[in-house]
């Protein structure tokens, strides 16, 4: 089991993320390094509440993630792009069996 964060939409720009972009947590928890793109520290404090629900199978829509009826989540960075001209970042989060 893994979990998928790709990169799907960014308003402004961000310095560290192209769309498209993933990051891949191996048994829910390890980053794998190998098949992640690339990391940004600022956009794990977005990540972090969620990713080990959803590693152990719950709803995306159970924690109020999902887009409608959607098994994948979407969570976005932190960044205030219209305040510091940098980018918020958007991402889907995937789990695959």
């Amino acid at each position: 089991m893994q979990l998928t964060i790709k990169v799907i939409e960014i308003k402004g720009k961000c310095p560290v993320y192209d769309i498209g972009n993933k990051i891949v947590l191996k048994q829910g928890y390890i980053l794998d390094t190998k098949e992640t793109d690339v990391v940004c520290m600022h956009s794990i404090s977005s990540i972090m509440p969620f990713y080990v629900a959803l590693s152990k199978g719950v709803k995306a829509k159970e924690i109020g993630l999902a887009k409608g009826d959607s098994n994948e989540a979407y969570v976005q960075c932190a960044d205030p792009c219209d305040l510091t001209n940098g980018g918020t970042v958007r991402f889907e989060i995937c789990r695959v069996d």
